[in-house]
């Protein structure tokens, strides 16, 4: 009953804009902080953009993808997206969004046990 789904993912060029939803299906959203994660074949699952619960006033953005990357929640819609501008090639990756319930910001993927599906997102030249 508890599921998350991520929904947005495509093929864009270098330079164009995507967003990503991630909605809540059998639960409140607005007490989990939720965060993105993407990740690579051979490589490790890394954080790019975090929001805390409730009011979600507090965010946390990667190196990589500050200042081009946006996140905001919906509590009412129960939906959180990231909103992805300026893309690059080394943006190519799944994409998965994920929740904690009572969670503060964290950008570690252990600290979190509700997974969506992922989506794909593909960059190209």
């Amino acid at each position: 009953q508890v599921q998350l789904v991520e929904s947005g993912g495509g093929l864009v060029h270098s330079g164009g804009s995507l967003r990503l939803s991630c909605a809540a299906s059998g639960f409140s959203l607005a007490y989990y902080a939720v965060g993105w994660f993407r990740q690579v074949p051979g490589k490790e699952r890394e954080g790019v953009s975090c929001i805390s619960s409730s009011s979600g006033n507090s965010t946390w953005f990667a190196d990589s993808v500050q200042g081009r990357f946006t996140i905001s929640r919906d509590n009412t819609k129960s939906t959180v997206w990231l909103q992805m501008n300026s893309l690059k090639p080394e943006d190519t990756a799944v994409y998965y969004c994920a929740g904690g319930r009572g969670l503060q910001l964290s950008e570690r993927n252990d600290d979190y046990d509700n997974w969506g599906q992922g989506t794909q997102v593909t960059v190209s030249s």
